[in-house]
């Protein structure tokens, strides 16, 4: 592990670092001295940047790390061929290089799959789950890809191949300045210019698309192996939190974690919940890690 200096945008409350592992390099986050770990781990079109207003509500009483998943944000970029067999294995390695497991993994929206491998295929790195608008192939997250029943297009284009680089590359910031944060948040100012341009300045990297599309790929194709894992259901305490899915995520983590799940709405939100709410969420996450504490 390496403590660098800040590669983009940045608050004063974390310090950045590097670490080689998996066969990339993954850039993170820490911010806290004591308390239980938690690793929080973005989804599209987002980076560790997500949580730049969550993180230091978190970090009174809890260590914290955000990690940029490969890919994306800092991290390395990734090859053709990236899954979310991949991502989960990354993650697994820097639990252990960070020598702080079993943590409280926070996921959201398109790392569900990922996290989802990460605690079925380890789960001594898990002590909790908690999803923020979050899906799973096999348990309706496809339906999101089928514009005929009110899907989104992006789905298909980051999953067809070329299709994203060929359409995105050079015009990330109104890609996501002018359609993906304004078309699913509530509030549209939650969500600020300088916010647009730190996630578009990494997607804006040479193959800064790749970790999007692997892990859309990915979604599209796990669903089967999703419905096999959760014959065997994950043995950890578990947050469904909701935005404008509503109770969407709840349906999912009820599915695939034994015991009951506690579940959050959280109301006048759009799907970017650490943005448009970072004091609500936290508020609910720090609620649900007391009892696991």
């Amino acid at each position: 592990m390496n403590t660098i200096a800040a590669p983009g945008a940045t608050i004063p409350e974390v310090q950045h670092h590097t670490a080689d592992v998996n066969g990339t390099t993954l850039h993170y986050v820490s911010a806290g001295t004591s308390g239980s770990p938690v690793l929080l781990v973005h989804g599209f079109p987002e980076t560790w940047w997500a949580f730049h207003r969550l993180i230091p509500l978190l970090a009174a009483e809890h260590r914290v790390f955000a990690v940029d998943l490969r890919g994306f944000g800092d991290s390395a970029t990734a090859a053709d061929g990236f899954t979310s067999a991949d991502a989960a294995e990354d993650l697994h390695a820097l639990i252990a290089q960070l020598g702080v497991g079993p943590v409280h993994l926070a996921a959201q929206d398109i790392s569900g799959g990922t996290v989802y491998r990460l605690a079925s295929d380890h789960p001594a790195d898990i002590r909790s789950l908690i999803a923020t608008e979050m899906g799973l192939a096999g348990f309706g997250l496809e339906g999101f890809g089928d514009i005929t029943h009110g899907g989104s297009w992006h789905i298909g284009a980051l999953a067809a191949p070329g299709i994203a680089d060929m359409l995105f590359t050079g015009r990330e910031k109104e890609l996501l300045g002018t359609w993906a944060f304004p078309s699913m948040s509530a509030d549209p100012t939650s969500v600020t210019a300088s916010d647009v341009d730190e996630f578009a300045r990494t997607y804006g990297r040479r193959d800064g698309w790749k970790g999007a599309i692997g892990l859309y790929q990915s979604m599209l194709s796990e669903g089967a192996d999703f419905q096999e894992r959760a014959q065997q259901k994950l043995a950890v305490p578990a947050l469904a939190i909701g935005g404008f899915g509503g109770p969407f995520t709840e349906g999912t983590v009820t599915q695939i974690v034994e015991g009951p799940v506690e579940s959050v709405l959280i109301e006048g939100v759009g799907h970017y919940v650490a943005l448009e709410a970072p004091d609500r969420l936290a508020a609910a996450i720090s609620t649900f890690l007391v009892k696991q504490d």
